[in-house]
């Protein structure tokens, strides 16, 4: 099969690293990809939102499968675009339609999804420029801590856990009112704050039937400790160790099922990866969001526990044949150690040349790029806020992460920053 990937962080090199193993894939092209996926295929030059450019590469290269990494082409309609154009529709797309990647588009209508179904998630109201002042009030009477969420998308920057209730209503109109991320919260979400532990679940479906390919757990904020600003993610581990039987039991029967018992109902068509964010609430699973793609950085730890051909998981799908698998892991522990530009998740500079990649490393480790391109001479610059990820294998999470940040000790970029806790609260 002649496969294109869209996308260029290190979850499109994850999944380009993945790919390439299977006997099923011939040709291996990823759009716009970055120096990693370039290690295994072949990069091509255009946007991930410029379908009509696909079109024509896809014809011109006869290309079998799509696999898009990031929302945005989803939300956007990509699936739909392929499957009514008359010469694009045997390609086999793997993403969501853009009716099912509203339960990422759209946190009010991820919400309401999960009401009718029942499926467990914190208490929440909705509010827009129509009912801006009873917003405020609601907000006068709210618990605190509380969480607002720009409704839309809004680049992983559009969530905030509001300590007073000053701070929340200056939130609130910041962004309503003074359109804080565009158009993503003219619409706003205010939701009760859940305390536990986070974890995603991610699952392969065809709207009908479903197989878990992983779960981790990942390091959102900055600093050591969990502390300061949020990021895309500086790190990730798996297996996560309180996801014993009975707590993925719990997630299976109240919140995998139902959701995918609504698809069904409601007729949505789904064709991907659905990434469930949950967090743990004194042993009680709960949804904070849904994500229509796989995640950045947990495709890093995911992807190389899963032992599965992904190819012929992918093809199971499509064919209505997931029923039929039997998902196997590596039985290893995985830790990713994510290395980010000096100021980030603020400014920061590109172009600066890394040193110290390894020409070889052993199977233990995998290093991903990210935030990564190559210059005429070969050498590889930052082009990013987050420019790469070491994964490692090791015996338990500690011994995993040791490996990740020996290694990434060694390499070496103006600015370079990561933590050397990923993990820590399970050591």
């Amino acid at each position: 099969m002649n496969i294109l990937i869209l996308g260029s962080g290190g979850r499109e090199h994850a999944l380009a690293w993945k790919i390439m193993q299977s006997p099923d894939c011939n040709k291996l092209f990823i759009a716009p990809g970055n120096a990693g996926t370039a290690q295994c295929g072949t990069n091509i030059e255009f946007s991930v939102n410029d379908f009509e450019a696909q079109k024509i590469f896809c014809l011109q290269e006869q290309i079998d499968m799509l696999v898009v990494g990031p929302e945005e082409p989803l939300v956007n309609g990509i699936y739909d675009f392929y499957s009514k154009d008359e010469a694009l529709k045997k390609i086999m797309v793997i993403g969501p339609s853009s009716h099912g990647a509203q339960l990422e588009g759209s946190k009010d209508f991820s919400k309401k999804f999960m009401q009718r179904y029942q499926i467990p998630t914190a208490t929440y109201a909705s509010f827009d420029e129509s009912n801006f002042d009873e917003g405020l009030s609601y907000l006068q009477t709210h618990s605190l801590p509380v969480v607002l969420k720009a409704d839309g998308l809004a680049a992983g920057k559009g969530v905030v856990i509001c300590q007073t209730t000053q701070e929340a209503c200056e939130v609130f109109t910041e962004m309503i009112r003074h359109k804080q991320f565009g158009n993503a919260s003219k619409k706003v979400v205010v939701e009760q704050f859940l305390d536990g532990v986070e974890v995603s679940v991610f699952v392969l479906t065809n709207g009908h039937q479903y197989k878990i390919i992983g779960h981790a757990k990942d390091y959102k904020q900055i600093g050591e400790g969990n502390k300061g600003a949020n990021t895309g993610g500086m790190g990730c581990v798996s297996p996560v160790p309180f996801m014993d039987s009975l707590f993925f039991n719990k997630i299976q029967s109240r919140i995998i099922g139902p959701t995918i018992k609504g698809l069904q109902e409601e007729a949505i068509t789904y064709h991907g990866f659905i990434f469930f964010g949950l967090i743990n609430v004194q042993g009680e699973p709960f949804v904070i969001e849904y994500n229509c793609r796989m995640g950045d950085p947990e495709t890093e730890v995911v992807m190389p526990l899963l032992k599965n051909d992904l190819v012929t998981l992918f093809c199971n799908m499509h064919e209505n044949k997931l029923d039929e698998v039997a998902v196997e892991y590596d039985e290893r522990a995985c830790a990713t150690v994510v290395a980010v530009s000096g100021g980030y998740p603020g400014a920061y500079e590109k172009n600066k040349e890394i040193q110290g990649l390894p020409s070889n490393i052993d199977k233990q480790s995998i290093i991903f790029h990210a935030g990564t391109q190559s210059d005429s001479a070969g050498r590889i610059l930052t082009n990013g806020g987050r420019v790469l990820a070491v994964t490692s294998y090791g015996e338990s999470l500690y011994s995993a992460a040791k490996k990740s940040t020996d290694l990434l000790s060694g390499i070496h970029f103006d600015g370079i920053y990561f933590r050397k806790d990923i993990g820590f609260e399970f050591f």
